[in-house]
C-alpha cells in the first residue's frame, strides 16, 4: 500500500499533496504495464517527478540534465563542460511503503569531465528516501537505501543491484552492517545494452534486489545512522529511527544513464 500522507515519513511538509495514483498514464508507444502495476513515467514527460542538485534549490533541472526524449528517461550531461559535485536525483512526487519497483538501465556515451572514478557508469534506484522538501542546498544525496546501478568496464567484475547507505543502516542475518556499500550477485554488464533492475520494498521487514529476474541482495531493517550528520538532524527534528517507507529518486552522479518502462506494483 502506499506510504500515508499524512504520516509524511520525516515529519515534514510534502513536497507535493499525495494525489491519488489510480489515474491512467501515458505509456511509450507499443507497451503497457501488465495489470495492477502504475507507471511513474510516462515517456513524454518528467510530470510526477522533481529535480535536486546538490547547490541548487528544489525543482531547478541543473542545465536540462534530466529529460524525457524518445521514450526514456534520460540523465544527460549535453551541456555540461565540467563536474563539480552537482550530484543529483530526481525525485518521484509520493512516498511508498510496500511495493516492487522495477525498470530498464543502461549507461552510454561518456562521463563528464570532473566527476569522480567511482562515478564512471554509475547511477542508483533510492528508496526510503527523505522527503525531498528536507534535504539542505548543499546535500549531495537523500538520506535513503541505494539501490547502486553499475556498468561494467573491459576487464574485470563489477556487479550492479548492489547496496549503498547514505545516511542509514542495514541489518543482514542478524548483524548490523555499517559499511557504506555492499556488491550483490549480480553478473557484470558491460557495453550499452538494457539491464532490468527490480527492488522489492516490504517497509522494514525486507528489501530485496533482483537483475534480470533473478534475486541478487536482500536484507533488513533499514534505519537511520546516528552518526551521519544529515541522517541526525532528522532524527533531532523528530524522525522515527527505523525507516517504514519513503520517497523514491533516480540519480545523476556525472555518467550518461536512461531509464525507461519505470512502473510500481503496490503490494
Amino acid at each position: 500500500m502506499r506510504f500515508p500522507h499524512a504520516a509524511c515519513l520525516l515529519g515534514l511538509p510534502l513536497l507535493v499533496a499525495c494525489a491519488s495514483t489510480d489515474r491512467p498514464a501515458v505509456e511509450p508507444t507499443g507497451w503497457q504495464p501488465q495489470e495492477g502495476w502504475i507507471s511513474l513515467f510516462d515517456g513524454e514527460s518528467l510530470e510526477g517527478w522533481t529535480p535536486k542538485f546538490a547547490g541548487s534549490p528544489l525543482g531547478h533541472n541543473l542545465r536540462e540534465t534530466f529529460r524525457a526524449e524518445g521514450g526514456v528517461l534520460a540523465v544527460s550531461y549535453e551541456h555540461w563542460d565540467g563536474f563539480e559535485g552537482e550530484f543529483g536525483h530526481l525525485v518521484h512526487a509520493h512516498p511508498y511503503e510496500h511495493y516492487r519497483i522495477r525498470m530498464d538501465v543502461r549507461f552510454l556515451g561518456e562521463q563528464v569531465p570532473g566527476g569522480p572514478g567511482w562515478a564512471w557508469r554509475n547511477s542508483g534506484i533510492m528508496v526510503h528516501g527523505q522527503d525531498p522538501a528536507s534535504m539542505t542546498l548543499d546535500q549531495s544525496f537523500p538520506v535513503s537505501i541505494e539501490v547502486q546501478l553499475l556498468g561494467g568496464g573491459p576487464e574485470g567484475e563489477r556487479s550492479t543491484a548492489n547496496l549503498c547507505t547514505p545516511g542509514t543502516h542495514v541489518e543482514m542475518a542478524g548483524e548490523l552492517i555499517e559499511r557504506h556499500c555492499l556488491n550483490s550477485s549480480s553478473p557484470t554488464f558491460r557495453g550499452d545494452d538494457w539491464v532490468t533492475v527490480e527492488v522489492e520494498v516490504r517497509g522494514n521487514e525486507l528489501v530485496r534486489h533482483l537483475v534480470d529476474g533473478e534475486p541478487v541482495l536482500e536484507y533488513r531493517a533499514p534505519q537511520l545512522d546516528p552518526g551521519d550528520a544529515d541522517a541526525r538532524r532528522l532524527l533531532d527534528a523528530g524522525a522515527p529511527k527505523d525507516l517504514d517507507g519513503g520517497w523514491i529518486s533516480l540519480q545523476a552522479e556525472s555518467h550518461p544513464v536512461e531509464f525507461r518502462r519505470i512502473e510500481l506494483l503496490p503490494l
